[in-house]
Order: C-alpha cells, then sequence, then structure tokens
C-alpha cells in the first residue's frame, strides 16, 4: 500500500486549508482530498510535479508500506 505525507506537510510548513494547498499543487480540490486520504494516488507524472513544487523527493511524500 501506497502512503503519502501530504496532510502533514500541509499543516506542519504551509499552515494551509486543503483548498489553498490545491491551489499551490494546481489541482482540483476534490482531486486533492482523494489522494490526501490515500484513496488513489496521481499518476508518476503528477507526483514529480508536486514533489518539485513543494520543494521536495517524491519519496519524501509519498512511500510504499
Amino acid at each position: 500500500m501506497v502512503k503519502n505525507r501530504l496532510k502533514e506537510i500541509r499543516m506542519r510548513e504551509y499552515a494551509e486549508e486543503p483548498k489553498e494547498f490545491s491551489k499551490r499543487l494546481e489541482v482540483n480540490v476534490k482531486t486533492y482530498y482523494v489522494w490526501e486520504n490515500g484513496a488513489a494516488m496521481p499518476s508518476s507524472i503528477k507526483m514529480l510535479e508536486v514533489a518539485k513544487k513543494l520543494n521536495k523527493k517524491v519519496e519524501d511524500i509519498w512511500w510504499l508500506e
């Protein structure tokens, strides 16, 4: 199962609500909620784009459990 730290990053580093954070990532807020809750994963390309926008490595955000 793939887990993520999106909520942790959003709250600790940006102190933003999901709507604001989704705009930062340039994704629909509903899509962001699905990712944050682990119900689905973004594509590999989108993972790279998100990691770049957050100045992180993909593995700092998503990992295999």
